[in-house]
């Protein structure tokens, strides 16, 4: 070859190696870096073969004419992709170690080649396959030490009462009306948003649990059995929460029992002193058990606040959603295990603030805005919906892609819902599109598969007066 054609396919190999392993760590970082979950759990499967199947056998089939192919086909179909995600690539740390091991791979190699001239094509599947090995390989090794560091942390810190909560419903609001209501009194720290796997939480214990934390509120997740288990062990909670189980997930644990399963995986702490259980999750009789979610009563929940009883004190709190009675429920007997007189925990609750995109009210342009973006079971989604009906005047808009990981049956219901209530429905992505357009008969519906157009079609089609519910928000790769 001449030297020209040696550079055009050096230069060539390298920027499509680095093309699929971004899209390759894309996709992993949506799926928890587990490649079995990329591969055979994947929402849209067909992302694969655009993105990475048709350019790799390209590559190896089509000669000296792959490198037009790739600069006009190839590379302009992933730049327009990478655009439209809504959640986009984050360059952690461990990104960036992937995509440097990977490079420097494919640079050694390409040279390599072009030195000896061994090579008539470079090439692709091995410095990906490689810097993939690599990669997890270096991860497990600093995975452990971070653990250890981290572990080494929480047993230095004598007299922390820790506190882990799960469930399928609730967990991340459970957390922080707890956080608010026993900071009123104690050194209190928790997980930040929705950090709940095991490796965000030894970061966030390395990074940012203060020394001076009297309290240590962790909320755990799960994909998988045996989750909640690892999570209980590194953090050996004396008080645990499970909350209120449902089919959330189900698509990776199969059944109900497996969830429930799972999440009482947190009974195993070897430091149990208190467990507060959901009455959904089971009903046997253990001496260290407090069951909640029936001893709320007198709810009456509206747009302008929630007020309710429970043990014969009246509650009432800004927080929106008749259901939060029963996370409320539970922070209450946990703030009187801590020692927190009637008196502070009426006025902690009354001080409560929404959880962000959980029916957070927001008004704008003479116009409510209801955001219950983070919110993806059928309980939640149906209060939501109740609280809009209560909306005297304008119409009624829902933005919603349906219930995700869950089954036809309940999105049916949703849509039930739905018709009863809005006059003006906006289903966002595919995943739920037909069942939606087939089932919804409501006077206006729009079913939208790019989100980038919601803020425009908003604009056009609601006015001053209208009641917009944003009702999960489940990213475009869903």
């Amino acid at each position: 070859m001449q030297d020209y054609e040696v550079l055009m396919a050096f230069v060539t190999n390298v920027l499509l190696v680095t093309t699929l392993g971004w899209y390759l760590i894309t996709n992993l970082q949506w799926y928890d870096y587990k490649l079995s979950r990329v591969v055979l759990k994947h929402h849209k499967p067909l992302w694969h073969l655009f993105y990475f199947f048709i350019p790799l056998i390209a590559y190896y089939t089509t000669g000296k004419f792959f490198a037009i192919f790739f600069y006009f086909a190839v590379l302009p179909s992933i730049f327009i992709w990478h655009k439209k995600l809504d959640k986009k690539l984050v360059l952690t740390w461990r990104v960036k170690r992937f995509l440097i091991l990977l490079i420097g791979l494919t640079l050694f190699q390409d040279v390599l080649c072009t030195l000896k001239s061994a090579c008539e094509i470079y090439g692709v599947f091995m410095p990906l396959a490689v810097a993939y090995i690599g990669s997890f390989l270096i991860e497990k090794f600093l995975f452990e030490s971070f653990k250890k560091q981290a572990k080494l942390k929480l047993t230095s810190m004598n007299n922390l009462q820790v506190i882990a909560i799960t469930g399928s419903y609730g967990k991340t609001s459970i957390k922080n009306f707890l956080t608010e209501i026993l900071s009123s009194k104690y050194n209190v720290y928790a997980t930040p948003r929705s950090v709940n796997t095991l490796g965000g939480i030894m970061r966030d214990v390395n990074d940012s649990l203060p020394e001076n934390t009297q309290i240590y509120i962790c909320e755990a997740g799960a994909r998988e059995s045996g989750d909640i288990y690892e999570i209980t062990n590194f953090v050996e909670p004396q008080t645990v929460v499970v909350g209120k189980v449902g089919l959330a997930h189900i698509e990776y644990f199969k059944s109900i029992e497996n969830i429930i399963a799972t999440k009482l995986e947190i009974m195993q702490s070897p430091k149990l002193e208190n467990a507060y259980i959901h009455n959904s999750v089971t009903d046997e009789i253990h001496d260290k058990v407090t069951f909640f979610g029936s001893g709320v009563s007198n709810i009456n929940a509206t747009l302008q606040g929630t007020d309710f009883l429970l043990d014969g004190l009246s509650f009432h709190t800004d927080i929106l959603g008749s259901f939060q009675t029963m996370n409320i429920e539970v922070c209450v007997k946990i703030a009187q295990q801590f020692g927190m007189s009637e008196q502070e925990i009426v006025k902690a609750v009354r001080k409560l603030t929404p959880v962000e995109h959980r029916l957070q009210l927001i008004k704008a342009g003479g116009k409510i805005i209801l955001d219950d973006g983070y919110n993806g079971n059928i309980d939640g989604m149906l209060e939501a919906l109740r609280l809009c009906s209560l909306h005297q005047g304008g119409h009624k808009v829902i933005v919603t892609p349906g219930l995700v990981e869950s089954i036809e049956e309940l999105n049916l219901k949703l849509i039930n819902a739905i018709n009863e209530t809005f006059d003006i429905v906006i289903v966002t992505g595919t995943l739920n599109s037909k069942l939606f357009d087939d089932n919804l008969k409501v006077k206006q519906k729009t079913i939208l598969h790019d989100k980038t157009k919601i803020t425009n079609i908003l604009a056009s089609q609601t006015k001053a007066g209208d009641i917009i519910l944003f009702a999960n928000d489940a990213p475009n790769f869903i």
